[in-house]
């Protein structure tokens, strides 16, 4: 009960489907955009047992991730095709013009913006912070993966201002949501603190020191910075209450599984509206 009422006051619920488990931002789909944060649950992948792992080609075959994303993609009401990137850990935005570009799936961007319906952009994560974003006045939408570089590097302040110069969006009016991450146990070193040092000011307020030369970072909140310090109103920010890492039974987690198992799946994070 605990967890429904924490999920409910931040904007979210929980919709399954065959044993798919996907959470689902309500405000966003409230204002039309289909859209979910996938978890581990209901698939055919070896993780070590009927995981959904929706990517991580180099440890699963590829006939169990398409099996996967078939069983993720039905649960969204609507025919969709899915429109991804090569994800590389840039500040690079790929924007879908065309149908042809939904296709061009291995370009190297980490963010996807569209306005077309029929697709959902998506990106994929296993600790790392999936931010959908969506505008309800003119149906313009993204899909952005920051991890600590993608975030240092201000992806989602990028992701925004390319809907700004492409379709004129007015920032004010975006919905945001931040999905699950690793955060209370993201341990960093030096390199990412001076990172984030030489690229934001005051970033300290970002890190809680754990030991000389380390400390934990919260990316949802330097995320949620930047979409807001972007013109999005923080009362339409909608923040996840789960760290990947604390919770495996539900999430892929690279930083946990990696050296446990040797291998981790992939979660994907979508938005989009239907023909």
């Amino acid at each position: 009960m605990a967890e429904d009422q924490s999920l409910t006051e931040s904007g979210f619920y929980w919709r399954e489907r065959n044993g798919v488990k996907v959470l689902v931002c309500r405000p966003l789909e409230d204002a039309g955009f289909a859209n979910g944060f996938s978890t581990r649950l209901g698939g055919v992948s070896a993780f070590p047992s009927g995981d959904l792992n929706l990517s991580g080609f180099d440890d699963d075959s590829a006939e169990n991730i398409y099996e996967n994303r078939r069983r993720f993609l039905s649960v969204f009401e609507g025919k969709f095709e899915l429109a991804t990137a090569w994800q590389i850990h840039s500040d690079h935005v790929k924007t879908i013009r065309t149908r042809k570009d939904v296709e061009e799936s291995d370009e190297k961007f980490d963010a996807v913006v569209a306005d077309l319906t029929g697709i959902l952009a998506g990106v994929k994560t296993a600790d790392c912070v999936p931010v959908l974003l969506g505008d309800p006045n003119t149906g313009v939408f993204a899909a952005v993966h920051a991890g600590w570089r993608g975030t240092s590097k201000s992806i989602v302040k990028k992701a925004i201002a390319a809907m700004k110069d492409e379709y004129g969006i007015d920032a004010s009016s975006l919905l945001c949501a931040i999905g699950p991450a690793a955060c209370k146990n993201y341990e960093v070193g030096q390199d990412v603190i001076d990172t984030f040092d030489s690229n934001f000011n005051e970033s300290e307020r970002y890190f809680t020191t754990t030991r000389p030369g380390h400390a934990v970072v919260d990316l949802h909140a330097a995320n949620r910075d930047q979409a807001s310090g972007s013109g999005v109103q923080p009362e339409n920010i909608f923040i996840a209450p789960f760290c990947t890492m604390a919770r495996t039974d539900l999430f892929f987690s690279y930083r946990k599984e990696k050296k446990t198992l040797g291998k981790t799946g992939r979660l994907l994070s979508v938005i989009g509206r239907a023909d």
